[in-house]
């Protein structure tokens, strides 16, 4: 642990590497994934390098629930979004990780993404904290239904429908015109009519508890954790990271700029994740 604490800020440099290469083959590192992870697929982050939440700000919970034009802003901005989202490709550093975990150098698999790429990129037995875009829920009767079938009905609903988006979010949102928004339909539930909702955790909202008690567990039977991609800006993923490291669990974070658990880590790269990952792949003996 003091060769790692000593190289806590350090600079992208071969001996980080080496240090968090030896986590790797010491193996139950337990990874937790942020949207960073994901902008080499073409999908932008909140905060780092790409920044879209500085372009628009993210739907919360609280104004979904309580606003009809909202879910209407939502829905439609969502409907060109997660097109994008769904055509996006895994990239070289989901594959590092699912090649890592093939290996049986990872305890777990933890991601904040929303966007299923982990998976696609051959990863098994994915955490998703914060839900998956591929799936809708209904407020009223809680029947769950995939996204495809809800994008055939809204295509459907609006068929005459023409917008472009100029920008998406890492949540399937994109920046849209007003005057498109106001001629777009929503539909309900097929079931009940109720409400629905993308089967994410919104800005707001809370994870459900069972999942963040899984979470909990990882942490407590890993030997380390390493962050990929996150600014830890919210509680949902730093809380975890605080726990590894009052556990004494090493703390290894790759990121492009600051977050918000450095203090926590015990090394620490700004480097692009997916030629980072790469080369752990290559330097972590298997």
């Amino acid at each position: 642990m003091d060769s790692l604490d000593a190289l806590a800020g350090a600079p992208p440099s071969e001996t980080a590497l080496e240090a968090v290469a030896g986590l790797l083959e010491r193996g139950d590192v337990l990874v937790l994934s942020g949207a960073g992870l994901s902008t080499e697929s073409g999908i932008p982050d909140y905060r780092g390098p790409s920044g879209s939440l500085r372009k628009s700000l993210p739907m919360t919970y609280q104004t979904f629930l309580r606003d009809p034009l909202a879910r209407q802003r939502y829905w439609a901005r969502s409907q060109l979004g997660w097109r994008l989202i769904a055509r996006a490709e895994p990239n070289a550093g989901h594959r590092a990780v699912a090649a890592l975990q093939a290996r049986g150098a990872l305890s777990g698999v933890v991601t904040q993404n929303v966007d299923g790429l982990h998976q696609a990129g051959g990863a098994a037995d994915v955490v998703e904290l914060h839900g998956n875009l591929e799936q809708v829920a209904c407020l009223a009767c809680f029947g769950r239904s995939p996204r495809t079938e809800l994008d055939d009905r809204l295509q459907a609903a609006n068929a005459s429908w023409t917008a472009v988006a100029s920008a998406v979010n890492p949540d399937g949102d994109v920046v849209l015109d007003e005057s498109a928004v106001a001629s777009f339909r929503v539909v309900d539930c097929l079931g009940c009519g109720g409400v629905l909702k993308p089967d994410v955790v919104f800005f707001g909202e809370n994870v459900p508890p069972a999942k963040v008690r899984h979470c909990y567990d990882l942490v407590e039977r890993s030997r380390s954790m390493l962050v990929l991609g996150s600014s830890l800006a919210v509680m949902s993923g730093l809380r975890f990271v605080k726990r590894a490291a009052g556990l004494g669990r090493p703390v290894a974070i790759v990121n492009q700029g600051w977050t918000r658990g450095d203090e926590h880590a015990a090394v620490r790269l700004d480097a692009p994740l997916g030629a980072t990952l790469t080369a752990l792949v290559g330097a972590a003996a298997p």
